[in-house]
């Protein structure tokens, strides 16, 4: 198969799709890839790189885009793109459609076969293409706090761990996911006191064992998120339900009472945010402020450290994608994995929690392949 990776362009976004060492996997196999020039240079990669691995190099996204039969990106797709995608091309990369019908329009319009690493499936009940992003999002949501936290960026002049005889950040993390869990891990780290807060009684006894007594953990009610976040100095929004929007547990009315400088961190921006008052925001502007509570809301974090999210997220993608390029569609059809990842096929919507947030007709795919 001809696969083909664009440079990404979605703002301050260096990650990549495929890694040389990835790329020469998928030459290995038999594949042709193509690879945009620069692609690879938020990581340090250069076109040289991929020439060694038995890529070749392209000098545009249009030449790549009319070359390739496999997409194989990091970032949705931005206008530009999607308006080159066509019936024959296959689309592997996160897309989060549910909070952007824009994208989903033009994906629709195009005809192409969209396949989302957020909602690819394992046998463990996991989303193992998700999983990488969230663990780097979650640490580094801990980080990101810490510096909103500084007064010289606005925030309450707290540092997170504290010192001897001094408390503490006070950190609460809605969701105990694996964002959730890494978001807490560092934070622990740090020395902050940390709640977590979930609504699976399950997942809140596998967190005590995880980390033996070292954080709260409280089951998520109306009264028990109120009481946390507003004594929290950062609350991290860690809650995802898999390709549909996030549910809003924080309300702009519960912003007047919480402490002033607190910092929202809103790990699920990419589903639309689980605070009333979030909307995306880039690394070079990553913050807002509403009614005296900070907001970070950088849709693409993992962005900010490419080379450990493209190594990360490679390794995961690899296998998925390589049976992609050996089988094409047909794979979809017999792997309920990938079948769980297609959220668009030749102008349907093919996943059902995605078409419920759009509020547009869900296509099952043995319906829309007929």
């Amino acid at each position: 198969m001809k696969v083909g990776v664009p440079k990404e362009i979605k703002a301050h976004e260096y990650r990549v799709g495929l890694t040389p060492g990835a790329a020469r996997e998928y030459v290995a196999a038999g594949h042709r890839v193509m690879i945009e020039t620069n692609a690879g240079a938020g990581i340090g990669a250069t076109d040289d790189d991929y020439r060694k691995a038995g890529a070749t190099i392209l000098t545009s996204a249009a030449e790549v885009f009319a070359s390739s039969e496999m997409i194989v990106k990091v970032k949705e797709p931005q206008p530009s793109e999607w308006s080159q995608l066509r019936e024959n091309h296959i689309l592997f990369t996160y897309l989060h459609l549910a909070p952007d019908p824009d994208q989903a329009r033009g994906l629709l319009e195009s005809g192409c076969t969209a396949i989302a690493y957020e909602t690819v499936t394992d046998g463990h009940g996991g989303l193992p293409l998700l999983a990488p992003m969230s663990e780097v999002a979650g640490r580094l949501a801990i980080e990101a706090a810490g510096s909103a936290l500084k007064r010289s960026t606005g925030g309450r002049g707290l540092l997170i761990g504290g010192v001897p005889g001094v408390q503490p950040a006070r950190i609460v993390v809605l969701g105990g996911g694996v964002v959730g869990t890494h978001a807490a891990r560092m934070a622990v780290g740090l020395g902050a006191e940390v709640t977590i807060i979930d609504r699976s009684i399950i997942r809140l006894r596998e967190l005590d064992e995880l980390f033996e007594g070292r954080v709260r953990t409280r089951f998520s009610t109306i009264e028990s998120v109120e009481e946390e976040v507003f004594a929290a100095d950062v609350v991290v929004g860690a809650v995802l339900i898999p390709g549909a929007s996030a549910p809003k547990l924080v309300s702009r009315s519960m912003l007047r009472s919480m402490r002033k400088r607190a910092v929202l961190v809103d790990v699920a921006i990419d589903q639309g945010g689980c605070f009333e008052t979030s909307h995306p925001t880039t690394h070079a502007d990553p913050t807002y402020e509403v009614d005296g509570v900070i907001h970070y809301c950088v849709a693409n974090m993992p962005g900010a450290v490419p080379l450990t999210s493209s190594q990360a997220l490679n390794n995961a993608t690899l296998p998925f994608g390589l049976a992609l390029a050996n089988k094409g569609f047909s794979v979809v059809l017999e792997n309920p994995h990938l079948r769980a990842g297609l959220n668009v096929y030749r102008g349907r919507l093919t996943n059902k929690a995605v078409a419920k947030s759009l509020g547009l007709p869900f296509s099952p795919i043995e319906q829309a392949a007929a």
